[in-house]
């Protein structure tokens, strides 16, 4: 809604003013969040949060910080609504899950790379493990797979 045809008056109520049966006010705190065309966004706001607090929680904070401030509060409701036990918590647990077991996915995919490259050094460096390069290019690959392991059963035992 812009503010010059808010204060010409040309301009429907904002969408809490609308849900509440109320005239809209020319300095209505609610107007620039939530314009008179998206009436669900206040109305998740208005169902989980109430009306009073969601005024208080605006008039607390600088006018800068109320566009995010009232971005959160919409994502919160309507995640709440979806769950009304865990709202936005359990969407991201079960993010940080699929992470979690990515994570493990992306470990074990790198301790295969490393295996097969330590099985094709072998078979191609005609087994002579006594030279100082060959037996150092071993322990490093050795290294790699010990950290790739150790961070797969770090991970798995993370989950438990």
């Amino acid at each position: 809604m812009k503010e010059n045809d808010r204060k010409q008056g040309t301009l429907s109520s904002c969408a809490a003013c609308k849900l509440l049966r109320r005239r809209c006010a020319q300095d209505c705190v609610f107007a620039p969040y939530f314009p008179a065309d998206e009436p669900q966004k206040f109305a998740s706001v208005h169902k989980v949060f109430g009306v009073s607090n969601v005024n208080k929680m605006l008039q607390e904070l600088p006018e800068h910080q109320r566009s995010d401030a009232v971005s959160s509060m919409v994502y919160e409701a309507n995640a709440r609504v979806r769950d009304p036990v865990y709202g936005c918590v359990g969407a991201i647990s079960s993010m940080q899950q699929q992470i979690d077991s990515l994570q493990t996915q992306l470990a074990l995919a790198q301790a295969e790379v490393v295996h097969m490259r330590m099985s094709q050094y072998v078979s191609t460096s005609n087994q002579d493990t006594s030279s100082p390069q060959n037996l150092l290019v071993l322990l490093v690959l050795l290294a790699f797979m010990a950290a790739f392991f150790l961070t797969y059963v770090f991970m798995y035992h993370k989950g438990l």
